[in-house]
């Protein structure tokens, strides 16, 4: 199959245009001025049900939705598109709305960006200790993009809100300065993207870089799902497995983190072969997917995803809460919704799927995992621990949030048996202000690190 691309600009092209409505139509131009649209023909013919496309999880994946701006926010720029303002004007209040959905959750711009010899390095975050993620320019776009997508901002005209960087050297030399990086995750946008050539020069250069310390290469990628074509019938397919058997045979454990949000992505024939092909090469696929109203807040969605990836050879890893940026007003669940979502499905399937952690929210301070909702002292209380922490001595300690049914994200939950704040807040607010002083540079001597 040759790779095709339906954007704002030709997406009358696809086969099943007629089966739009005229409000549909609409609603895609208008959402799109603000969240990036992008699908591919094998999304649209192989994966998207179109005599139910209203409902459809992949449709709705893919395509934007009215609702995914509040009323006000799509009648205003609907408004402005029908009197044909200046392109001037109409850019400045789509900048303006886009800066409302919190286009960098967690401080990820302002506090996970490090510094190497006095220069930020912006296409790199380090929040955790062990991890560094690396955002290599070429790689900054999607076979396809998900309408959820927490990097939303990677695809739009706002340059300032992007991570992107070209040079393995900066790579290779932030590694060796921080010796407790054990893992790199190559991330985008979606790696997978790039030629095999150019993910061979940064492969390269870490593996001729000497460093012990460095046990795992990750790649975060929808390529699986959205265009599994990459490893079978693309140009450069083969050298691609060949670039991951290299890495392999090097005892560098490679681990490809797939996001598969429904089962149906699932299904078909190309996504199977794929999986194999890769992993042949010795490559361990581990896959992950946030809980997202309209596609998978169904308990049945997620056992029958779990039970399916593990019988093709993969591993369940991670259900995510819907960050709260972008249309999360669209696609938010409840945190008491997500914890019986996940727990009714988690009861469902064999211990060999039970490899998966969460409901897990990636914010601030570090990953949070509702552990449950329960009663203590007479109170009813989140139970929450730290899968991962800025401080690496959180993990694991248990912590209690007064319930709330409203909650959809640790912002929105308060201390419970009325404590003033959680057990990890005085520190890592310091953190949050070492961060910004002048000439700081994050390493390993910070506690944040350490």
């Amino acid at each position: 199959m040759k790779y095709q691309v339906y954007a704002r600009h030709n997406f009358n092209k696809i086969p099943a245009y007629g089966r739009l409505s005229h409000t549909e139509i609409q609603a895609i131009k208008i959402i799109s001025e603000v969240l990036p649209f992008k699908t591919n023909n094998y999304v649209v013919n192989e994966l998207i049900d179109w005599d139910n496309h209203q409902d459809d999880p992949m449709f709705i994946l893919n395509f934007p939705q009215q609702s995914m701006l509040q009323p006000a926010q799509f009648r205003t720029l609907s408004e402005m598109v029908e009197r044909n303002v200046s392109k001037i004007d109409l850019a400045e209040y789509v900048n303006e709305l886009r800066l409302t959905l919190n286009p960098h959750p967690a401080g990820q711009l302002e506090h996970n960006v490090p510094t190497l010899k006095g220069e930020k390095l912006t296409g790199i975050q380090h929040k955790y200790r062990e991890t560094m993620l690396f955002f290599p320019s070429q790689g900054q776009t999607c076979h396809a993009y998900c309408t959820f997508c927490f990097r939303w901002p990677q695809f739009t005209g706002l340059n300032e809100l992007k991570f992107a960087m070209r040079q393995p050297g900066l790579v290779v030399s932030y590694l060796k300065e921080n010796p407790a990086i054990s893992d790199i995750l190559f991330t985008g946008g979606d790696p997978m993207v790039m030629k095999a050539s150019v993910l061979e020069k940064y492969f390269e250069a870490i593996l001729d870089a000497d460093l012990p310390q460095l046990k795992s290469i990750r790649i975060g990628t929808k390529s699986l799902s959205f265009w599994p074509y990459r490893y079978l019938t693309d140009p450069d397919s083969d050298h691609m497995l060949e670039l991951f058997r290299r890495v392999s045979d090097r005892g560098i454990h490679l681990a490809f983190m797939a996001h598969f949000n429904h089962h149906r992505e699932l299904e078909t024939d190309a996504v199977r072969e794929a999986v194999s092909r890769i992993r042949s090469t010795g490559a361990q696929i581990r896959t992950q997917s946030p809980l997202l109203r309209h596609i998978n807040d169904d308990p049945q969605v997620w056992s029958t995803m779990w039970r399916t990836q593990v019988d093709m050879g993969m591993i369940p890893y991670y259900m995510f809460v819907a960050r709260d940026t972008g249309a999360q007003s669209y696609f938010g669940v409840t945190l008491e919704q997500s914890h019986q979502i996940f727990n009714e499905a988690y009861k469902q399937v064999s211990g060999i799927c039970r490899t998966v952690r969460g409901p897990s929210m990636s914010a601030g301070p570090g990953k949070v995992r509702i552990v449950g909702i329960t009663e203590l002292h007479g109170e009813k209380v989140f139970n929450l621990e730290f899968l991962q922490g800025r401080n690496p001595d959180w993990v694991g300690q248990p912590f209690f949030a007064a319930f709330d049914p409203e909650a959809q994200w640790l912002d929105d939950l308060v201390p419970a048996f009325g404590e003033s704040e959680f057990f990890f807040e005085k520190e890592y607010n310091k953190l949050l202000k070492v961060d910004t002083l002048p000439g700081h540079m994050l390493t390993t001597d910070n506690k944040q690190y350490a």
